[in-house]
């Protein structure tokens, strides 16, 4: 197992190295001050996949932009502070930032809805497990084990040793039946 060494420098050197596109910078500054500058964006940015992907962004203009730092204005630290803050605050007011919040995946909607009012899916209250023992045989017990036993469609056509396309014709004309009884 490899091991790896933190490189710690002082903020001099760093600038120096930095300055000079020495690699040892980039790799000591994400030791020394990635953890604060990935705490700035997530106070920003409340999504952990984009603010990671800020913080490696932040990383680069930090790298590219080194020659623009003046250490009589202020500190390494603030400047990189304000340059994660800066680019999270571009982030959230970005149209396609502000798009993608509008269009969650309906999935994580319905998931965090039901929490919040504590839903549960129960067949057996809805009289579904009835409707579906009222189906032909082969499509309720497609159903029982697709739907109620938790099997894939792979693993229910290998263990009824049928084609997945009859599993999946099974399951579509089992759901059109169940259909009849709703609407």
């Amino acid at each position: 197992m490899k091991t790896t060494t933190k490189i710690l420098l002082s903020e001099e050197e760093l600038i120096s190295k930095l300055k000079s596109r020495d690699t040892i910078a980039i790799q000591a500054l994400y030791n020394m001050y990635s953890g604060a500058l990935f705490g700035v964006i997530s106070r920003i940015i409340h999504q952990t996949g984009v603010a990671e992907d800020l913080l490696q962004e932040t990383f680069i203009k930090i790298w590219n932009s080194a020659e623009s730092y003046d250490s009589s204005k202020g500190r390494l630290f603030t400047w990189m502070m304000n340059i994660a803050r800066n680019l999270s605050i571009d982030k959230l007011r970005s149209k396609d930032f502000k798009n993608s919040n509008k269009n969650q995946d309906i999935e994580n909607n319905v998931v965090l809805i039901d929490a919040q009012r504590e839903v549960t899916f129960n067949a057996d209250l809805l009289g579904l497990k009835e409707l579906v023992t009222s189906l032909k045989p082969e499509l309720n017990n497609i159903l029982n084990m697709v739907y109620f036993n938790g099997y894939t469609h792979v693993e229910a056509a290998e263990e009824l040793n049928i084609p997945l396309g009859t599993v999946k014709t099974r399951i579509r004309m089992a759901i059109m039946e169940l259909r009849k009884h709703f609407n």
